[in-house]
């Protein structure tokens, strides 16, 4: 991928719809007509060929079903997830690998799941071990089975990539019904799949939320940096000193839910202490800069039209899309919808 224009985060791929585009690519492989298929899911080609198309949750497990009928495949969602790129999960994926712990990487997808509602929540808790809970939003759960399959098998590899590990589940719970684990599937997980239980959950040992990661993937960073330099340049100039340091890592530490003075004093090699101080020496105040850098970095954002406020919020480290929205008003009397709708998009 190439790193030399801001706008290239509009080509971090999008999640949404993801998984039943991966059935329809299997659906053209095997040489399926799928006219007749879409169509009884509620869809038309020109969704499916559209990746910023949005598509509702229940309409794809619709087609998850009709595919694996097609296809004859009862393990659809468990074969979909084992070999497409993780990349394709979209912003999430960065987040996740430019984080410094396992732990961290999931706290943020759990956090990105609240804010972006759709489909699947991911909790993590510590109860005896780490465990990962899969919730269903405003969806009923007995009414699918890929969809959750695709989900475990792509939250371990996501685990075992970023870690550089082969860690295995020390155990496996889902909701729907099977007549005991597929061979295949206890190959993978290295453990045996706990089928009608209360609760779709992967428990790992306890310790594995400790693991560091192992080749980070810097292509996020490396993109919000691009973008602050644009969003600040716009601005009066500042000199030189403390105040451009903490403008230069806050872009990054804020999807991380980090963007506190102890972190960014702790990125900077000074103490918290040293670094308000340094900051009232010069005039300014950490709060002050982090608000006047997210409402400039929020304009930016939302000149890409195919980045969804959900993810702007996100990206901003808001937790909630409301509190962001209640900032951008404040900042400049408009929602963050209004003020989109108001400018130019970019060429």
């Amino acid at each position: 991928m190439s790193f030399a224009s801001p706008k290239d985060l509009r080509s971090v791929p999008s999640a949404t719809g993801g998984i039943a585009r991966l059935a329809c690519a299997r659906m053209r492989e095997a040489g399926v007509s799928m006219a007749a298929i879409l169509a009884d899911a509620g869809l038309t080609v020109a969704q499916v060929n559209d990746p910023t198309s949005r598509l509702e949750v229940a309409t794809q497990i619709r087609l998850l079903e009709l595919a694996a009928a097609e296809l004859e495949d009862g393990m659809l969602g468990f074969h979909l997830a084992l070999n497409f790129d993780l990349r394709e999960i979209g912003l999430l994926y960065y987040v996740m690998a430019s984080s410094e712990q396992l732990a961290d990487s999931l706290l943020n997808a759990e956090r990105y799941s609240v804010i972006n509602n759709e489909g699947v929540r991911l909790r993590v808790r510590s109860d005896g071990g780490t465990v990962i809970a899969l919730e269903y939003v405003n969806v009923d759960r007995f009414s699918d089975r890929h969809q959750i399959e695709f989900w475990v098998t792509t939250v371990v590899r996501l685990c075992r990539q970023l870690t550089g590990s082969r860690i295995a589940p020390q155990r496996v719970t889902v909701r729907h019904v099977r007549d005991g684990t597929p061979t295949e599937q206890r190959s993978f997980l290295a453990s045996d799949v706990q089928f009608g239980a209360d609760a779709d959950e992967i428990i790992f040992p306890k310790h594995f939320a400790s693991l560091p990661l192992v080749g980070a993937d810097t292509y996020l960073n490396r993109l919000l940096r691009q973008y602050a330099d644009e969003a600040l340049a716009l601005r009066p100039k500042q000199r030189k000193g403390v105040r451009s340091d903490v403008e230069r890592v806050l872009p990054q530490l804020l999807p991380h839910a980090k963007a506190t003075t102890s972190d960014v004093a702790r990125q900077l090699g000074v103490s918290r202490r040293t670094l308000s101080r340094s900051l009232f020496a010069e005039g300014a105040t950490f709060a002050r800069i982090l608000e006047e850098l997210r409402a400039a970095l929020a304009e930016r954002y939302l000149r890409d039209r195919e980045l969804p406020i959900s993810e702007i919020a996100w990206l901003l480290g808001y937790r909630e899309i409301s509190s962001f929205t209640h900032a951008f008003k404040r900042w400049t009397g408009m929602s963050p919808r209004e003020f989109r709708a108001s400018i130019a998009p970019l060429p």
